[in-house]
């Protein structure tokens, strides 16, 4: 039977089965009807064409099968990476990301935050700029909400893939203690808000116990952006002999301030950058990052959001141990003449 060109309704199936349009719809559904009859309604409906309304296949299931993504930053091409393969990982699970960017701006993100819950989306995954928020926990009682990096206060998030930054920050700063640098600069976009990840904090800590000269320095992930705090930083006196930065992104804007300065990297500077984007491996030099190991955030995160939705599981929290990449960008610090 040739499809038709306009969109084949349900009536039209029951007419064609001679089953009442409810009929059709439980079975469609699989629901209070025989194995048989609902084969012969999906038979009948595929030969016409039939394709359900997905505003209708949502509130007769209950369930739009898309997750939203909101993004802190998506100019962080380790985010866009990450937004990938979420993406990806949630069609394999035939579900779909509606992915929202908040462009670095926390109210941004609660606005984008609630829109994507009056959108009906079955859970949110969020990489948070402002975990501290009081909306997390009031979006957390009516849909699942799974956060990545950094944990959400009040208790309701189903699930939390967190990163032991403690960790991450001790190799970063252990390495280049061990290279002799005594004189560092940490560049962050981090919140101080930021519960699971207070960067001043660790590294202040780290600070003390190495006995180095470490400066905390907020960097925006744009590449413009980070290159200039990185040409105000690099231009100071004493100038710091290694800079450790938070975000692959923000080394990327290190690395651009050096050549514009007329630095060698690592012999003026040595740079260490913090989410090992596959594009650091081919810098020249390659940069020197801590792994978190991005495949295993995506897999954990999309199977915590899934699992919470079809309501498989309970609340999760798995932490993310880091690996320090050592490449090239980083050597023993030269003596200043």
């Amino acid at each position: 039977m040739p499809r038709k060109s306009n969109r084949t309704t349900i009536r039209e199936v029951a007419k064609a089965t001679g089953l009442s349009p409810a009929a059709v719809s439980y079975a469609l559904r699989g629901i209070q009807t025989s194995e048989e009859t609902q084969e012969r309604v999906r038979r009948a409906a595929d030969e016409l064409g039939y394709e359900a309304h997905p505003i209708a296949r949502a509130l007769a299931s209950g369930r739009s099968d898309m997750v939203g993504l909101l993004c802190g930053s998506l100019e962080d091409f380790w985010q866009q990476t990450l937004a990938t393969g979420i993406g990806r990982a949630l069609l394999a699970r035939n579900r779909y990301a509606l992915i929202l960017d908040a462009g670095g701006d926390p109210q941004r993100e609660l606005e984008l935050a609630r829109r994507l819950r009056d959108q009906r989306v079955d859970g949110i995954i969020v990489q948070p700029l402002d975990p501290s928020a009081p909306l997390w926990a009031e979006l957390g009682q009516t849909l699942p909400v799974v956060s990545i990096g950094d944990a959400l206060h009040g208790g309701k998030a189903r699930g939390e893939v967190v990163f032991d930054n403690r960790r991450g920050v001790t190799l970063a700063l252990e390495h280049l203690h061990g290279l002799g640098h005594r004189r560092i600069a940490v560049l962050t976009s981090t919140r101080a808000s930021t519960p699971d990840r207070p960067a001043d904090v660790h590294v202040n800590s780290e600070a003390e116990r190495l006995k180095a000269d470490i400066t905390v320095v907020t960097a925006p992930q744009a590449l413009d952006a980070a290159t200039r705090v990185a040409l105000e930083v690099l231009s100071a006196e004493p100038r710091p002999t290694a800079v450790f930065c938070f975000s692959d992104s923000i080394a990327y804007g290190v690395y651009a301030a050096t050549r514009e300065l007329g630095l060698a990297v690592p012999g003026d500077v040595s740079v260490c950058g913090y989410d090992s984007h596959p594009m650091s491996a081919l810098l020249t030099p390659p940069l020197t990052t801590v792994d978190w190991n991005i495949d295993g955030i995506v897999d954990s995160a999309v199977r915590v959001v899934v699992g919470a939705i079809e309501g498989k599981q309970r609340r999760r929290r798995i932490v993310r141990e880091p690996n320090l990449r050592y490449r090239s960008s980083t050597g023993p610090c030269a003596p200043r003449h």
